[in-house]
């Protein structure tokens, strides 16, 4: 005689999983329509957490939810090839009541996405293509070098001030400027005290030399990389629009990737954060500063474009000068690095060079 059996099947039920995902361990919650089924730590591998969910929930809808950060997309990308309907939020778009800000515990946070999940007020980023984080890893190592690059010329200035030693004229005049190899031999002969100022000053002479090297070589691997597809013709399409240059673009290029995501320019615009914050209510609109939501390197570039489109196209010109009349001109600056975003759209979009001396 046969005994008992109990097969569990969880057929046409949806379980929901929220993901505090940290190094050295994932903190998760899992409920179903109704209840909390679970709250544990485990290792931080995609493929512990399918295991658990085969096995305690068979045959269910699996969907799950983490925050962007350090971690990446590859769990998404894993836990979707597990057959789990991942998506990724970010943080600051995650509802959170006032006792959660107040008591914040990796339980508190993953038990908010899996409600928030389950509830649906959680909406997944763009999760770009592998080959684009690869690449777009290289351009934002650039800037990290450009960065590093800055710091060590500023401790070099302050070490020469620290000690006295004043910098001669002729490497100050912006016709020559600083960091010629007539510099470089300059601050090789300066005298120090001691044989111990003299190797601090060559150290940090050595670090500039090899971040400039470094420098370099992106450079080199970023033009050989705009030559290639799919990059060539859509930069130089936005290579069109005045104050985009090859970095620029392929920076845009691969931090936007898929411009058919944004609707309209507002949007895009929205992302990179060159809109204006408001506060309105009832018959009162405030508008405000410039979000401080923003897309940093994005903004910073196009910024420093703007400078260079109020040279180059006459419309670009009318409107900044137009604009200072009525404020200072670092606040009319990003009102043209706004209207450069319009451009940008619009040569994605329609896939088409733009004509300098439009005026709108």
């Amino acid at each position: 005689m046969r005994g008992q059996v109990n097969k569990l099947d969880f057929n046409g039920q949806n379980i929901y999983v929220g993901i505090d995902v940290h190094l050295k361990s994932w903190s998760v919650t899992v409920l179903s329509e109704s209840s909390v089924l679970k709250k544990f730590r485990q290792d931080p591998r995609p493929e512990a957490l399918h295991k658990f969910l085969v096995t305690n929930y068979p045959g269910a809808s699996y969907y799950s939810v983490y925050e962007a950060g350090f971690s990446g997309f590859w769990t998404h990308n894993r836990l979707s090839e597990l057959g789990i309907n991942n998506i990724v939020v970010n943080p600051a778009d995650v509802p959170t009541m006032l006792k959660e800000k107040l008591r914040k515990t990796d339980a508190v946070d993953c038990g908010k996405l899996a409600r928030g999940l389950r509830a649906g007020d959680l909406q997944g980023i763009y999760i770009p293509r592998a080959e684009i984080l690869e690449i777009r890893s290289l351009i934002r190592l650039r800037n990290s070098i450009v960065k590093d690059t800055t710091r060590e010329k500023n401790r070099i200035k302050s070490l020469l001030r620290f000690h006295g030693i004043e910098i001669p004229d002729q490497f100050t005049r912006h016709s020559i400027g600083n960091w010629s190899k007539r510099f470089l031999q300059w601050l090789g002969e300066v005298d120090m005290s001691t044989e111990y100022g003299r190797k601090t000053l060559d150290l940090h002479i050595e670090q500039f030399v090899r971040l400039r090297q470094m420098l370099l070589q992106e450079t080199r691997v970023i033009r050989q990389l705009s030559r290639s597809e799919p990059f060539a013709e859509p930069l130089r399409l936005l290579m069109t629009v005045p104050g985009i240059g090859i970095t620029t673009g392929i920076t845009l290029l691969t931090e936007i990737d898929n411009a058919s995501r944004f609707k309209s320019a507002e949007q895009l615009a929205a992302y990179i954060g060159l809109i204006p914050m408001c506060h309105s209510s009832g018959e009162k609109e405030g508008i405000g500063d410039i979000t401080v939501r923003k897309h940093a390197i994005l903004r910073c570039y196009l910024v420093e474009a703007a400078w260079i489109a109020i040279r180059k196209d006459p419309a670009m010109t009318m409107a900044y000068e137009e604009y200072k009349k009525r404020m200072n001109g670092n606040k009319a600056i990003v009102k043209i690095a706004r209207k450069l975003v319009n451009r940008i759209f619009f040569v994605l979009k329609r896939k088409t060079e733009y004509v300098p001396g439009v005026v709108e």
